[in-house]
């Protein structure tokens, strides 16, 4: 067998491989969409019958006659929008200054950043819960959105992505007087939006799902986010009444980025390949 047929076989077995990977990975994703439209009354008897009839758009009817859950949905909705909109402009000034700039400090201050990522976000849940309340933040947009926009990964990724963009670029228009913000603003900055769409993307998601930080600084209906404001729609933990309802209120608050994933997801390949470049 020839050194090109047998890399042919290799390909093609790493294919399968992965489909069947792919597989096992989207099946739960298909049980939680596939209860989401069966009665409640049959999945108290069984739950192994999710493909077979019959169906419902009850549980989501349940959903859509709550009062307050397009409230919650907007909540969120501008929550994430802004928390993503303050990640990706102190991530990009950071990261340019990591990357381009000389400045005191800054050999042990980006490890100190990236250690950031090692801290659990629950650990500081008590004093940042004490100082925004002392700040009377508590149950306002402010509160529900400022913690997240300390964001280490942004930082990184922009810090690295930054570090491969042609330096020549920049170098052209400081020779025509063009200031370092300028440069940067101009230049610079426009040439990393596959990066920005990826940190977009995943500060998006993070903040569209989380369900603990709202917990601790929401306490007023209106202003629960959709994660916080479904929860409290449940009588008990394990749902065992409605376990269809459950499910659909999964998919009903992840619709949203998943297709918001869907529309940027050409711009995650060229960020990764961005940052992997010298």
């Amino acid at each position: 067998m020839t050194p090109m047929l047998r890399k042919g076989w290799f390909d093609r077995a790493v294919m399968a491989l992965l489909i069947v990977l792919a597989a096992l990975w989207m099946l739960p994703l298909l049980w939680v969409l596939a209860l989401s439209f069966k009665p409640n009354e049959l999945l108290m008897v069984r739950t192994d019958v999710f493909l077979a009839p019959p169906y419902t758009l009850a549980n989501y009817a349940d959903i859509l006659q709550t009062s307050a859950v397009f409230r919650w949905l907007g909540n969120s909705a501008l929550v994430a929008a802004l928390q993503t909109l303050g990640v990706l402009v102190l991530s990009s000034l950071a990261g340019y200054g990591f990357a381009r700039c000389e400045f005191p400090g800054r050999r042990w201050l980006f490890p100190l950043v990236l250690f950031g990522l090692a801290v659990p976000s629950q650990s500081v849940f008590i004093p940042l819960h004490r100082l925004f309340s002392d700040w009377g933040l508590q149950n306002t947009y402010a509160g529900l959105a400022l913690p997240g926009l300390a964001a280490p990964f942004g930082v990184f990724l922009m810090t690295q992505y930054f570090k491969a963009v042609p330096i020549d670029l920049e170098e052209a228009a400081l020779l025509d007087n063009a200031s370092r913000f300028k440069t940067f603003l101009r230049v610079v900055l426009p040439l990393t939006l596959p990066a920005q769409a990826t940190l977009g993307i995943f500060t998006f998601l993070a903040c569209w799902n989380d369900y603990l930080w709202p917990l601790v600084i929401a306490t007023q209906p209106e202003m629960y986010t959709l994660t916080r404001g479904l929860a409290s729609t449940q009588t008990n933990f394990a749902q065992s009444e409605g376990l269809g309802f459950l499910m659909a209120q999964a998919v009903f608050a992840g619709a949203p980025v998943l297709m918001i994933y869907l529309f940027f997801q050409k711009h995650l390949v060229t960020a990764v390949a961005g940052t992997g470049r010298s």
